[in-house]
């Protein structure tokens, strides 16, 4: 018999009691949390970008650098138990430890992401140890590029920590403590307080000013050239004096110059005796090192080195692209490898298929040589995608971030494009045994060109000529020229020549320049590096009292065995051994031998303007200064500023000063300034332009030096500069 509706009611009403009842007297039951897996990176930029990449399963964090190293106030390396180094946490750390370890407690499991280097590998084994993570677990992470399928790949080879690469770089740092800990106070007692010395900066000081020795000890050698014009009808062409007799000829004076023109009579036809035609193919650049990058960035954007890697470590760890999310714009940064993944290399081929047409990708793989030392665990610096055109970043680039982008994007989408094709040809002109040769190159096809192009050459066309035809001599014209010194090196050069002798790593150019600048063991004039006198007398005493720590082929050496150690076939702890102990007996004779050097202060040749008494020069830590010669009771000092030995321009009252701004670049300025405001980034001179009576200025090219109107209607031809000319 069916249920009445008041049954059904009561019935209900019965049941909702019950569980009520029963919510009551039942404990709560709180939600159990998922344990999320813990991600450590170096940088709090990383860290967000690959959060958002991993998902609501993994927390990540930044270790924000090194988080245990040396004491600053000792020695901090156990030199009689197996240089045995004393890490303690790094001054400041200890909120982010602390974040650390609440963080790994409530993780399921903790992943070691640093960057993929010696530095990164080291700073994974430290955090570990802090953490008391297992090392023995397969908690480290590594990727070449901060992109989602390459993050996520990475996490499916976790691996161990390479005790190897870490012991690789507690060596190097081992030793570098070792010398700069040892060296440093010498310098102290016997020069000056706040001075250093260490392994790889003195080899790139020694460099500068072995250099400078160079050009200080040049002497120029004086030489002529004949440049020429010669006519087949209406087509005119230039051409050079060759030689004589088919041999290459110099020309040491004007009287050799004389002698030749005697030689053949201007009125009369030279003969086309000689006629070479040739194709040439001109290959692409391998994409970027970390020294080539720097190099390129140097001379192409004026950008310093330590500038360079600031930049490139920003687009390497993410760039917020809007919807896309943030993406890595480019590979890891530090690198001496020119290897690329044949995944970039198959989308850079589609691409240049697509955007400029098969002719322009390559049609067979193309491999380039990397340096005998070089370490090939990562790929060249490239863009993640070749898609991600510099166009269409414009939007979300920094001006300096988009230029550096762009030099990397060009040049590795340039190396995987066809070689430019030229047509040549060579004339030699000939009379009476004396030959003029002129030389012609036409584009026949673009190739890569078309997208990087790092020569600045302009087709030159001659006129279709035979074996036989001949030609008039319209125009000659001899000069005199003398031989120029070796130039200074440049940040630029700088580093090709440490890389070029295997001394330092991709990690290490910019910091040790950085470095010697600083000490002011150096100065830059323009882009030219200049020692000091400071950085000389430091140079001088390492020399003679630490030959090894000062030669390029002990350096060099020592890199090599350090690549060793990495790669398992070296015992670290042997390796420090054979370099500390013959270090430590010459230190012994250092200190007993080295005469305390008096760097003596220069009267400056006017009183204080504090208490009267005579100022001095001063050698401060970051160069010269005016100070009083009553220190320390009158602590009055000045900067020292240059007089160009110009009249101000605009006030006509004041002088024209060389001045630096924040960032170290040479300008002028008045000096009566802030009552007159007038600034120039290039040098005025005396004279004014002709055409408008505004001052002129001298410009540095690379072809000289040029005198010219900043209004842009005047200009002088540029003359040659002895010996400071940037490569």
């Amino acid at each position: 018999m069916p249920a009445t509706a008041k049954e059904d009611k009561s019935k209900s009403s019965k049941k909702t009691t019950a569980t009520t009842a029963a919510k009551k007297s039942s404990p709560k039951r709180k939600k159990s949390k998922v344990k999320k897996d813990l991600v450590i990176v170096e940088s709090p930029a990383k860290a967000h970008t690959i959060e958002k990449y991993l998902g609501r399963k993994y927390r990540v964090i930044a270790s924000k650098g090194h988080i245990r190293d040396l004491p600053k106030s000792q020695m901090g390396v156990d030199i009689d138990h197996d240089y045995q180094p004393k890490y303690i946490s790094i001054r400041g750390k200890g909120d982010t430890i602390k974040e650390l370890k609440a963080e790994a407690k409530k993780a399921n499991k903790v992943y070691l992401a640093s960057d993929p280097d010696r530095e990164g590998e080291a700073i994974a084994w430290h955090v570990a140890h802090v953490l008391g993570l297992d090392e023995k677990e397969a908690n480290r992470v590594t990727f070449n590029e901060v992109t989602k399928d390459a993050v996520k790949d990475a996490f499916n080879h976790a691996r161990t920590i390479d005790m190897d690469t870490v012991n690789a770089q507690q060596a190097r740092r081992v030793l570098d403590r070792l010398v700069g800990y040892s060296l440093s106070p010498i310098l102290w007692s016997k020069v000056k307080k706040g001075l250093s010395a260490g392994r790889v900066q003195s080899v790139a000081l020694k460099l500068v000013i072995d250099r400078e020795k160079e050009i200080k000890a040049f002497k120029p050698v004086e030489y002529w050239t004949i440049d020429a014009e010669f006519a087949k009808g209406k087509d005119k062409f230039q051409a050079s004096f060759y030689g004589e007799e088919g041999k290459k000829t110099e020309l040491p004076n004007n009287e050799a110059v004389q002698k030749l023109l005697a030689k053949f009579d201007k009125k009369q036809p030279f003969t086309v005796s000689k006629v070479v035609k040739r194709e040439v193919r001109r290959q692409p650049a391998a994409p970027f090192t970390t020294s080539t990058m720097q190099q390129e960035a140097n001379r192409r954007l004026n950008f310093r080195t330590s500038k360079t890697m600031n930049i490139a470590q920003h687009l390497y760890e993410g760039i917020s692209l809007g919807k896309e999310g943030t993406v890595g714009l480019i590979t890891y940064m530090r690198t001496d490898s020119k290897r690329i993944s044949p995944v970039a290399r198959q989308e850079a081929a589609q691409f240049i298929v697509e955007e400029y047409g098969s002719d322009f990708a390559v049609k067979k793989e193309r491999h380039f040589k990397n340096q005998g030392d070089a370490q090939d665990a990562h790929e060249a610096v490239r863009p993640t995608s070749v898609y991600r055109t510099p166009k269409s970043l414009e939007k979300v680039l920094t001006k300096d971030e988009l230029r550096l982008y762009t030099l990397i994007w060009s040049r590795f989408v340039a190396s995987e494009m066809t070689p430019a094709v030229f047509d040549t040809v060579r004339y030699d002109l000939t009379q009476n045994g004396v030959t003029f040769r002129a030389s012609g190159s036409v584009m026949k096809f673009a190739g890569y060109t078309k997208v990087y192009d790092n020569r600045s050459e302009k087709n030159v066309a001659l006129p279709a000529l035979e074996e036989g035809d001949e030609v008039k001599l319209t125009k000659s014209d001899s000069k005199q020229h003398f031989t120029q010194p070796p130039a200074r090196y440049t940040e630029a050069s700088l580093v090709r020549a440490l890389e070029e002798n295997g001394v330092g790593r991709p990690s290490t150019y910019a910091p040790t320049i950085q470095n010697i600048q600083s000490r002011n063991y150096v100065k830059l004039e323009g882009r030219a590096i200049v020692p000091t006198e400071l950085g000389e007398i430091v140079d001088g005493l390492v020399e003679q009292f630490f030959p090894d720590i000062t030669s390029v082929d002990y350096t060099a050496k020592l890199e090599d065995e350090l690549d060793e150690v990495e790669e398992g076939k070296k015992d670290w702890v042997s390796v420090v051994d054979q370099y500390y102990k013959p270090f430590s007996k010459e230190l012994e004779k250092a200190d007993s031998e080295i005469q305390k050097i008096q760097i003596k202060d220069q009267p400056a040749g006017f009183d204080c303007e504090v208490c009267g008494a005579p100022m001095l020069v001063k050698m401060g830590r970051y160069g010269k200064f005016y100070g009083c010669s009553r220190f320390p009771d009158c602590r009055h000092t000045q900067t020292i500023v240059k007089k160009v030995g110009v009249t101000c321009p605009k006030c006509g009252e004041g002088e024209v000063l060389e001045k630096k701004s924040k960032r170290g670049r040479k300008f002028y300025g008045c000096s009566r300034y802030p009552d007159c405001d007038f600034v120039s980034w290039d040098k005025p001179i005396s004279r004014v332009c002709p055409h408008d009576g505004h001052f002129l200025v001298e410009k540095k090219r690379k072809d000289g030096m040029v005198v010219l109107c900043p209004n842009g209607d005047y200009k002088e031809e540029p003359r040659e500069e002895q010996g400071e000319a940037a490569e």
